[in-house]
C-alpha cells in the first residue's frame, strides 16, 4: 500500500528532482534542497510533485508532510518571496541600526557603548527604515532565521523586562 501527496506546479515554475536533490526555480530566483529519507520517494510527474512511501508506518507519514512542506515553501518562495517586518522600540536610548555585509549592527542599545551584532542568512536582505527593518529573501528559513537573530540580538539582561521593553520586535511575516 503506497501513501503519497502530491504538490501542484504553478505556472512560471521549474522543479528538478535529480536523485536526492530537488532544484526549484521561479521568477524571484531559484533554491536547491537535499531531500532523503529512508522509504520516503520524491518524484515528478508531469506537473506535480510527489512525495511516497511504501510503508504506511509512523516515521515515514511523518516524513511525507515534512517534505510536502518544504517543497511547498520553496515554491511559494521562488514565486512571490518572504518578508518580515519587525519594530524598533526603546523608550530609554535611541537604538541605531545598519547593516555591514552580512551582519546587522545595533548600536546604542540600552546605552551600551559596544555594538551588538546579528548576522544576516544566506541570501537575505535587510532593510532599515526610520524604526522598521524589513527581512525579506526567497529561503523562508533564512529570512526567519536573520529575523530571530536580530530580536534575540536585542535580548534584555540584568534588567527587568517589564520595565526595560527596548529591542526590536516581529509585527508581521508574510508573503
Amino acid at each position: 500500500m503506497e501513501t503519497k501527496r502530491t504538490i501542484d506546479i504553478p505556472e512560471g515554475v521549474n522543479v528538478t528532482v535529480d536523485n536526492i536533490k530537488v532544484m526549484v526555480s521561479g521568477p524571484l530566483g531559484q533554491l536547491q534542497r537535499d531531500i532523503w529519507y529512508p522509504g520516503v520517494t520524491v518524484r515528478k510527474e508531469d506537473s506535480k510533485l510527489v512525495v511516497g512511501t511504501g510503508t504506511p508506518r509512523r516515521e515515514q507519514l511523518a516524513m511525507l508532510g515534512t517534505f510536502e512542506s518544504h517543497l511547498k515553501n520553496m515554491i511559494t518562495g521562488v514565486t512571490k518571496g518572504y518578508e518580515y517586518t519587525m519594530k524598533v522600540v526603546y523608550s530609554h536610548f535611541p537604538i541605531q541600526l545598519k547593516t555591514e555585509g552580512n551582519k546587522v549592527l545595533i548600536n546604542n542599545f540600552l546605552g551600551e557603548k559596544k555594538s551588538r551584532k546579528a548576522s544576516i542568512k544566506g541570501s537575505s536582505r535587510v532593510t532599515i527604515k526610520g524604526d522598521q527593518v524589513i527581512v525579506n529573501g526567497i529561503d523562508k528559513e533564512d529570512v526567519g532565521q536573520t529575523a530571530a537573530n536580530i530580536h534575540l540580538a536585542t535580548k534584555i539582561k540584568r534588567f527587568d523586562p517589564r520595565v526595560f521593553q527596548d529591542g526590536v520586535y516581529i509585527v508581521e511575516q508574510g508573503q
